[in-house]
């Protein structure tokens, strides 16, 4: 087809033309926005009556939740792990006495024998627990006597080891009787 229009009329049409491209344009862009409007305003509706149904279900929660059955419930729990914590910082402390004793059978001479042995008490110190160990005993000789004193002096699980003066007049058949502290940190 031959366009025989003058050139003005050609540029009147083809910017009409492209008026109508912009208009259907911005029409397209408004009609885009208003569908996203309507999106959001529908997604607006649907979370508010979500939120409303969840305060609803939390406010029933909370009335169960405040019924003297569950308040009863909560403080036995609440005092059973108060009991628990108190057990657990009990056995935190407590010191074994199975312990105590391999250690001194490391030490021990074959030729000394034990006729007593007691844990006297605990003492809390500074947050460290003091064990005093005492033990009375018979020994052939004052060497054998003295060379146990030495093995209990020299090992650092034993502190404040004590051999009363009279333990160290015989020279033979010694009955004996030592203390000592153990650190249990």
């Amino acid at each position: 087809m031959i366009n025989l229009l003058p050139p003005e009329e050609k540029k009147k049409l083809l910017s009409e033309r492209k008026k109508k491209i912009v208009i259907i344009f911005w029409i397209l862009i408004l009609f885009f926005i208003f569908c996203l409007i309507l999106i959001l305003f529908s997604v607006k509706i649907c979370l508010q009556i979500e939120t409303k149904s969840e305060r609803a279900l939390l406010a029933v929660a909370n009335e169960g939740f405040n019924q003297p059955e569950i308040q009863n419930l909560r403080e036995r729990i609440e005092s059973a792990n108060s009991n628990l914590r108190k057990l657990d910082s009990f056995y935190k402390k407590k010191i074994y006495f199975s312990d105590i004793l391999e250690n001194v059978s490391k030490i021990f001479p074959q030729q000394i024998f034990l006729t007593n042995f007691s844990i006297i008490s605990s003492v809390e110190k500074e947050k460290e627990s003091l064990m005093k160990v005492s033990f009375s005993g018979f020994s052939p000789t004052r060497e054998i006597l003295f060379n146990f004193r030495k093995e209990l002096e020299n090992n650092s699980y034993f502190q404040e080891v004590y051999f009363p003066p009279s333990d160290w007049v015989k020279s033979n058949d010694i009955d004996f009787f030592t203390t000592f502290k153990i650190n249990n940190i």
